[in-house]
């Protein structure tokens, strides 16, 4: 299993450029638990946690996934438990059967549990693309309870662990995740105990109910739920213009920011939101036009709040000096690496594209389509050419002697420079995406100096706004002397 783990985790950190973890203190050093999460990026978002979990987990998951060719040879391998869902069909069985199944399954992972390991769920039961949590079922309440009855007199009982997943662009190759572990929730006594034995249905299940909207609160602060995304487009478009303003006001450098830099700031000015919008909703409202039309401008003019500030420093010696570095490498050195890695795996890339948007039912899909088939696609793909290029170098050598007669070397080279090619041909669209932009922005600034400073005027306007409705300096942002919040938003 760990050897499968690994390779999950490999697979996973090929598709994200950065995948960061918080919260790992978090975890009990002993005993088992829960682990309580939004389902926001499907089949992603167990993979995330099943690789950097640093305890034994165990999954539930809908028994339909089981029966997808190799995801679920995977899934049976690492002793994903199945759950057989009421709106599914079970084919060949009736209802009664479909709840004895799902007790079963229940019991096994409440049993994993009580033997100290941990259970992973999304009490939501579907992964959708909503900006905050869906309904939950009561699957984990009730998984919970029996996990407590199956624990030994004792021993310690099961916690409950909300986990925090955050994208930037989850669907998108070479985008960033957080992983954020949070403090186990603290229950109150009496809704730790179990429904007692012998209590009615109904009894029972307004327990479970108690429970589950104790889960609900903990997953819609944990995920800094919005009801809506213009909501929470905008609340990122505040967190950056603070950010950046506070940075000119107190002429601080700043630095790209990382994702949990990016949650914390996002999570200071949620919270600020949901407090001001209770007691002065008119004047939250008024503001937030504001910002609208200021992130409208911005967006028009295709910057980001810290380039009202300055170009990028292209001036710079050690810019100018790993400018030239590229240069050397690339007119060069990597022109051969190039068009192998293009010519091998930009056809394969737009296959794995095609399909995963093609048979993703929504965009939470997406991502978990291109992980699956990429991850078969692109080796497949290398092999391939390794074998053609080892039977050319064959065919050849019979027609030519005096051509080495290496059809497996020559083959496994071939192997390594396909994916050696297609690595590095991503890091150099990254750096031309970046050169590009960065030209962009600074001919923006040329061209369009009165905009530009029509802009810094209005984000230091509404700078000043946000500080005065909050009537103190604790929104979110950057402090002249808190070192964490020097990046970029």
């Amino acid at each position: 299993m760990n050897a499968t783990i690994r390779t999950l985790r490999l697979i996973a950190r090929a598709f994200f450029r950065r995948i960061e973890v918080t919260g790992l203190e978090n975890v009990p050093a002993s005993g088992g638990g829960l682990l309580i999460s939004w389902h926001p990026n499907a089949m992603i978002d167990a993979g995330l946690i099943l690789t950097h979990f640093p305890r034994r987990i165990v999954f539930g998951a809908r028994h339909g996934l089981f029966e997808w060719p190799l995801l679920g040879w995977v899934m049976r391998h690492l002793g994903t438990v199945p759950i057989y869902r009421g709106q599914d069909q079970m084919t060949g069985r009736l209802d009664a059967e479909r709840q004895v199944a799902n007790t079963q399954s229940l019991d096994a992972l409440a049993r994993a549990v009580a033997d100290g390991s941990f259970a992973a769920l999304f009490p939501e039961g579907l992964s959708h693309d909503e900006p905050f949590p869906q309904e939950l079922k009561t699957g984990a309440a009730r998984l919970f309870y029996r996990a407590c009855e199956l624990t030994g007199d004792g021993d310690a009982k099961p916690v409950v662990i909300p986990v925090g997943l955050h994208y930037d662009q989850k669907s998108v190759f070479g985008s960033n995740a957080l992983v954020a572990f949070h403090p186990p929730l603290q229950l109150d006594s009496d809704l730790v105990t179990p429904p007692p034995l012998g209590a009615s249905y109904e009894e029972a299940k307004g327990k479970y109910r108690q429970l589950t909207s104790e889960f609900e609160l903990a997953l819609h602060d944990v995920v800094h739920a919005t009801e809506s995304w213009e909501l929470h487009h905008l609340l990122h478009r505040g967190r950056k213009l603070v950010r950046a303003e506070r940075a000119r006001r107190a002429g601080v450098s700043l630095d790209r920011p990382n994702m949990k830099e990016r949650q914390l700031g996002f999570a200071r000015l949620w919270e600020g939101y949901r407090t001001l919008v209770r007691t002065q909703p008119q004047k939250v409202h008024q503001l937030f036009l504001r910002v609208q039309d200021y992130d409208r401008d911005l967006r028009a003019l295709g910057l980001q709040d810290h380039d009202l500030d300055g170009a990028p420093h292209l001036r710079s010696i050690w810019v100018a000096a790993t400018l030239v570095l590229q240069w050397v490498l690339a007119y060069l050195l990597l022109p051969p690496t190039l068009i192998v890695g293009y010519a091998a795996n930009v056809p394969t890339a737009l296959l794995v594209s095609t399909i995963g948007k093609g048979a993703s039912g929504a965009n939470k899909d997406e991502a978990s389509m291109k992980l699956l088939v990429g991850a078969v696609a692109f080796p497949l793909t290398w092999l391939l050419i390794a074998v053609l290029v080892g039977r050319g170098v064959a065919v050849l050598h019979s027609i030519y002697p005096t051509i080495p007669d290496a059809p497996f070397l020559t083959g496994l080279v071939a192997f390594a420079l396909s994916a050696l090619g297609g690595i590095v041909a991503l890091h150099y669209l990254r750096l031309v995406r970046q050169t590009y932009r960065s030209i962009g922005v600074t001919l923006t600034r040329a061209r369009r100096s009165h905009a530009i400073q029509r802009l810094r005027e209005q984000r230091s306007e509404l700078y000043d706004a946000m500080i005065a409705l909050a009537e103190g300096p604790d929104l979110p942002g950057m402090a002249s002397g808190d070192r964490r919040e020097r990046s970029l938003n």
